[in-house]
């Protein structure tokens, strides 16, 4: 019972955070800027709720924050930057649903990062996993199966939701090799770095509508902060299979968004997707093997 109990909050954190992200995407659109200016108001308003959040719960001065530490959180936020411009910018090329299904193959691609590069192992069971993932993304994108007109512009907002879910598997992994380092203070750097960098890019000078502010407020203290603070805090107290399940209220926030107050419902090609890479991701991640086949690594 006390289990339980202890578990309740941090997974109500985690459903909050969830909820939150999933709105992400109407945030976006509805704040009518191009993805780079949308992206540095994300990472200049996120530094300062961030800043003041590390610096009231004493992450701040950090002393393990070496130069090394730094130089890679510093790599980890450019690639977390440019995965937030390919992003937005699919909203815009497809649809808030697609975009976010798709962009949730970012797991598999994290575990090929580790196969290719960092040589780990993979079971057949994981194999099989990431290809029904992948089957789920190409009916996710509505590429081979669609209900409308898939153009060009279609096509570059799929592969720019895929270039961001690789470099935030990059910028994951990257953010491994930080060690103990507080997440906030890891997702302080990236937002610094992303408000350094896009600067001399993000159109700073056009007259930004009014009712724009609020919306870009929304993406970078709510998107930015307050889920990540959610997030963070919920994660080390939350078992695997939970946040695996919780996880997957974001993408179905976002569809109920894009169906309810953009009138774009999902095709049954594209649900099947979705369902494809929720069990993928969840066979991955919870190490769910099949009963016949080998489970040996390969």
């Amino acid at each position: 019972m006390e289990r339980a109990h202890n578990t309740r909050l941090p997974a109500a954190k985690l459903v909050a955070a969830m909820m939150i992200v999933g709105t992400v995407g109407a945030f976006a659109v509805e704040a009518g800027l191009d993805p780079v200016t949308t992206v540095f108001w994300r990472c200049a308003f996120g530094t300062v709720f961030l800043g003041a959040w590390c610096l009231i719960r004493g992450y701040l001065p950090d002393r393990n924050l070496s130069p090394a530490r730094l130089a890679l959180a510093a790599l980890g936020g450019v690639c977390m930057v440019l995965s937030w411009i390919a992003f937005f910018a699919g909203f815009a090329m497809t649809s808030i649903a697609t975009t976010t299904i798709v962009y949730h193959i970012q797991p598999f691609f994290v575990v090929l990062i580790g196969v290719l590069f960092l040589k780990e192992r993979i079971t057949f069971d994981q194999i099989v996993w990431m290809v029904g993932a992948f089957i789920g993304v190409v009916l996710a994108s509505g590429l081979v199966v669609s209900s409308g007109a898939v153009d060009t512009t279609w096509v570059i907002g799929i592969a720019l939701t895929l270039a961001a879910a690789l470099l935030y598997a990059i910028a994951t992994i990257l953010a491994k090799g930080l060690g103990q380092q507080r997440p906030e203070v890891t997702a302080l750097c990236q937002t610094i770095v992303g408000t350094i960098l896009l600067a001399p890019f993000a159109d700073l000078f056009q007259s930004v509508p009014a009712a724009s502010w609020g919306w870009l407020l929304g993406i970078g203290i709510l998107h930015t902060g307050i889920a990540y603070v959610l997030m963070y805090s919920a994660y080390p107290k939350l078992s695997t299979p939970v946040i695996g399940v919780l996880t997957f209220i974001y993408p179905l926030v976002a569809i109920l968004i894009d169906w309810i107050v953009y009138g774009h419902p999902l095709g049954i090609a594209q649900a099947l997707g979705m369902v494809l890479i929720a069990l993928g991701t969840l066979g991955v991640r919870l190490g769910w093997r099949f009963p016949v086949g080998r489970t040996a690594p390969v």
